[in-house]
Order: structure tokens, then C-alpha cells, then sequence
């Protein structure tokens, strides 16, 4: 007789199993599992490592073919960021996945580039490779910015859905204008360009953003006012078009201004996108009012919870793969 009945949900291939049966069998099972869990992360021929800095190219490769058009130049600055962040899944000595896990200090870490091989998926490779990140980064509240189809399986690993922002896509105009208030982020000081992005993201990132206002064929501008800075950006050459990110401003003005004189720099016609977090309304009237429309979402997320961000002077996001 069937009594004692308990039952377990688990995941294999993407696929829920929900099993019932009697306690007894409780540990066997569990036991059976156990077996199963380690076999798949003990793929035979495939071995997990640290990514050597020429092979980031290779990860922005495989980004771009999965639509996420990341930046030409990124992968410098990336590297650069955190040396020791970037894995890559190797099957037989072919790289097939990857993921990068960029801990930025002691108590924040980021999570990007989580992608297995489109003729690779379904053996469990990524699973292996995602563990491999969230080890590394163990310990610190870590940040993602997941596809909506994703997001469920980032809660089941512990991840907190925080907001989603939305790829919006317009175009250049090619007309080249700064305003008295707009100067190249070269003449401002360094100092106070540091200070004011600490304010926009959970812990100081000066490594990664004194290289980034620095690409090569990128614009980085600031806006003034009587000697203070009050907002900036940055305009970066993608695979498709440019990026303009981040666009941190002290107001609606203030980013209108700057955005205008980015659209200004990309050439006329080209494809020009901004990632803006839905809860900032203004970030969404900017990006309607210049004619943008909306591309995709994605939904960011934390696993230590919301680390409580000014989003009202966060009218573009920095990057969907470092944060």
C-alpha cells in the first residue's frame, strides 16, 4: 500500500518531474539523484577554466551571434575589470561555453556572457559552467541582467527579480553639437567623474570606468553647470550600430541634453540604442520622445536583494554584461 506519499520536484534538460512515491523510498531516491547530479557535472571530456584575455574576443563573439550586440572595443575593458572573472567550457578542447562572473571588491560581483553553443545545449554543460561562476563570486550580492524567458530559473537559483529595462533602438543624426554645457569628459577630473558614478552603481568600479570612457571610436561626454558635473555618458561602436551607456543624469534636462548630442556624434542614420530601466518614467518619455522604439527586455536581478540605486538619475544602463 502507498502510504507515507511525499513528493519532489526537480529539473533535468529544462524538463519539471514531479515524483511521488512512499517515504520509505525516500533516501534511495535521493541517493539516485545524488548519482545523476554528479555524473552530468563530471562530463566526460569536458573541462571548465579560467578564459586567457585573447579569448574575450570569443565571448563577444558568441554574444553578437546571440543577438546582445555587445561593443567592438569591450573586451579590453572587460578583461581589464576583473582578470579573473571570465571561464570557458571546453569539450574535447573545443571551447562551448561560457560565462563571466566579474567580482568588482569584496562584496559585489556580476554575471554575464552565460552562453553554451546552440549545437552543445541539453548535456548539461552550462549548468557546469554557471556553478563554476557563482563559486567564484560566493559570498558577494550578485548582479544579471536575464532574458524574461530566463527569469524563473534565476529565481529557482536564488536571484530576486529587481527591474526591467527596455533596448530601446533610434537613429543618428549626424550633427555634431555639444552645447556650452556639453564638454568632452577629457577635460573634467578625473576625481569627480569617479565620485559621481559611485552613486549609480552598488560599489566603486573606478577600474572599470576609467577604462571604458576611453574606448577607442567612442564619444564620453559630461554636462556642467558652474563648475559641477551633473551628468554624463558614453557612446560606444557596437557590432550594430552604437550603444549609449551609461546615461547617468542629475535630471531630465540634463540627460535630454547629453543624449542629444550623442545622437549628434553617431552618423546620420545609424542605428543608435539605449538601454533604460522601466521604473525610471522619465528614461521611457526621453526614449519616446526621440522617436526610439522598444527592442527586448531584460529583467535585473540580484541574489542579496535590491542594493537601492538612485534609478531616477539612471536614464540608460552601463552594459547588460558588466552592469
Amino acid at each position: 500500500m502507498w502510504t507515507g506519499l511525499f513528493s519532489l520536484e526537480f529539473f533535468y534538460s529544462q524538463t519539471i518531474y514531479i515524483v511521488y512515491m512512499p517515504s520509505i523510498l525516500k533516501p534511495r531516491l535521493f541517493e539516485v539523484l545524488r548519482q545523476s547530479w554528479w555524473e552530468r557535472m563530471s562530463i566526460e571530456g569536458y573541462t571548465i577554466r579560467r578564459a586567457a584575455e585573447d579569448e574575450i574576443g570569443l565571448l563577444i563573439s558568441w554574444a553578437n551571434a546571440e543577438g546582445w550586440n555587445p561593443g567592438i572595443y569591450d573586451a579590453e575593458t572587460f578583461y581589464k575589470t576583473d582578470p579573473h572573472g571570465f571561464f570557458v567550457g571546453s569539450l574535447d578542447g573545443e571551447p562551448v561555453s561560457s560565462i563571466s562572473a566579474v567580482a568588482y571588491g569584496d562584496s559585489f560581483g556580476f554575471l554575464g556572457f552565460y552562453i553554451v553553443k546552440p549545437q552543445f545545449r541539453g548535456r548539461g554543460l552550462g549548468i557546469a559552467i554557471w556553478n563554476a561562476g557563482m563559486e567564484y563570486l560566493e559570498g558577494r550580492n550578485i548582479g544579471l541582467d536575464g532574458v524574461l524567458a530566463q527569469q524563473k530559473q534565476y529565481e529557482r537559483d536564488g536571484f530576486f527579480p529587481c527591474y526591467k529595462s527596455v533596448r530601446h533602438e533610434g537613429v543618428g543624426t549626424g550633427q555634431a553639437s555639444k552645447g556650452k554645457s556639453i564638454k568632452n569628459l577629457s577635460e573634467v577630473p578625473i576625481e569627480g567623474l569617479l565620485a559621481y558614478d559611485d552613486r549609480y552603481f552598488p560599489v566603486p568600479r573606478h577600474v572599470f570606468t576609467k577604462s571604458w570612457i576611453r574606448q577607442p571610436e567612442g564619444v564620453a561626454l559630461a554636462a556642467m553647470n558652474d563648475g559641477e558635473l551633473e551628468g554624463y555618458g558614453v557612446l560606444r561602436k557596437c557590432h550594430l550600430g552604437y550603444k549609449i551607456g551609461p546615461l547617468f543624469a542629475d535630471n531630465e534636462m540634463v540627460a535630454d541634453r547629453l543624449f542629444c548630442s550623442f545622437c549628434g556624434h553617431a552618423p546620420q542614420g545609424a542605428t543608435v540604442f539605449l538601454d533604460t530601466p522601466v521604473p525610471n518614467s522619465l528614461a521611457l518619455d526621453l526614449a519616446k520622445r526621440h522617436h526610439m522604439h522598444p527592442v527586448f527586455e531584460t529583467m535585473r536581478m540580484y541574489s542579496k536583494g535590491d542594493p537601492a540605486l538612485p534609478i531616477e538619475g539612471i536614464f540608460g544602463v552601463t552594459s547588460f554584461e558588466l552592469g
